[in-house]
């Protein structure tokens, strides 16, 4: 398969939102005003710069993130869903996604943002009471996020919405009630993720604090055991480590992502990964909202850094992204990305260690991750990079 033929997906990064949460680490600004005039001209310029070198090639996936994106007025996001086509061929099935909060203002745009052309809608829930939004510091009640969630189903094609789990003193059986509620709620797609302490967030500095104790291992694990469980009970198996779906509604998107397809990102601190002339490179924008808005404006774009990535980086990454997946890779697609085979890159000797413990599976045309390997991926990925 050929660069053009590969599934290619562009990242759009809105990086504002209406505060900050403690748990985030994401490129995201509290700004009291935006110009959006101004936005919208430096978004389509970014767009131009990277459609020009990409030309010709088939769009799979838009996807808005940040931020929070469901901020941004409509008629942006119809602007650059409409300017995709006169650089792309646009696949017949282009999925289109954006990321929104449940708050009731926001939830006021949905009709809008599908009529400007998104066919997916992503909802930041991350609990369904009161008490742990509050500790999540979230904008929304849990009220306001069912109905949002009930919004969503009327609007949009397909939908999907995030939980965090494994919050400080959860318990197996409420965690058991409130995924029995989001079960109820019909979505064919669930993102479901372990709370973890990030560097340089409010949460870090609380734990620090002694504010709060992080759930320990043992708990969050029996946590993620009793996820698995009911979720494949419901049909809704993980083909991602933390995300779960019903067979045909897995996000194009991420799988962009993890398969290691390229894909555009543009905007502010967004990264991409481009092949060009079978050469695949890295791209960073900058990160700060007014730097890369004054930096595009100026010059077309605010790439920060365009780089080769190594032998050894595209190794590494093909690694960590195919391995997150529940169907891990094809030995084919590893020897057309590398013009090596599996068993001359990997050790076969740390490869059967890891058969023998249960970790991988290895046949004549695929490896993957166990169930058990899910669990430990860090260490099974440390095994084979080493």
């Amino acid at each position: 398969m050929t660069e053009k033929q590969r599934p290619f997906g562009l990242y759009i990064h809105w990086p504002f939102c209406l505060s900050k949460c403690p748990y985030c680490d994401f490129n995201s600004h509290v700004r009291n005003h935006v110009d959006f005039s101004l936005w919208e001209k430096a978004l389509l310029a970014e767009l131009e710069y990277y459609g020009k070198q990409t030309k010709g090639r088939i769009l799979t996936s838009i996807f808005f993130g940040g931020g929070t994106p469901s901020l941004m007025p409509p008629f942006l996001v119809a602007r650059l869903i409409d300017q995709c086509s006169v650089y792309w061929n646009l696949n017949p099935s282009l999925e289109i996604t954006l990321e929104a909060n449940p708050t009731s203002s926001e939830s006021l745009s949905f009709k809008a943002l599908a009529k400007a052309g998104v066919n997916r809608l992503s909802l930041g829930i991350q609990a369904l009471n009161d008490q742990d939004l509050h500790f999540l510091g979230r904008q929304h009640k849990a009220e306001e996020a069912l109905n949002a969630l009930y919004m969503a189903q009327d609007i949009f094609p397909r939908f999907s919405f995030d939980l965090i789990y494994a919050r400080p003193n959860q318990s197996l059986k409420n965690w058991e009630q409130e995924l029995k509620q989001a079960l109820a709620l019909k979505s064919n797609h669930l993102s479901l993720y372990q709370l973890t302490i990030e560097p340089n967030t409010a949460f870090a500095t609380f734990v620090h604090q002694k504010k709060f104790i992080p759930l320990d291992e043992e708990p969050s694990d029996n946590l993620y055991d009793l996820t698995q469980s009911m979720l494949e009970d419901h049909d809704l198996p993980a083909y991602e480590i933390s995300n779960h779906a019903r067979k045909g509604h897995e996000s194009l998107h991420n799988l962009i992502y993890w398969h290691y397809d390229d894909y555009i990102g543009i905007g502010p601190g967004a990264h991409g990964r481009l092949t060009l002339d079978n050469i695949k490179y890295t791209t960073y924008q900058e990160r700060l909202p007014e730097t890369w808005l004054k930096t595009v404006l100026h010059q077309g774009h605010a790439t920060h850094t365009k780089s080769l990535l190594t032998f050894e980086e595209k190794f590494q990454e093909f690694m960590l992204m195919n391995l997150r997946l529940k169907d891990g890779f094809t030995l084919k697609r590893f020897d057309a990305e590398f013009n090596q085979s599996f068993d001359t890159l990997l050790n076969p000797k740390i490869v059967q260690n890891l058969i023998d413990y249960n970790l991988v599976v290895k046949n004549d045309e695929n490896f993957s991750l166990t169930k058990n390997g899910f669990k430990k991926l860090n260490a099974v990925l440390y095994h084979l990079l080493a």
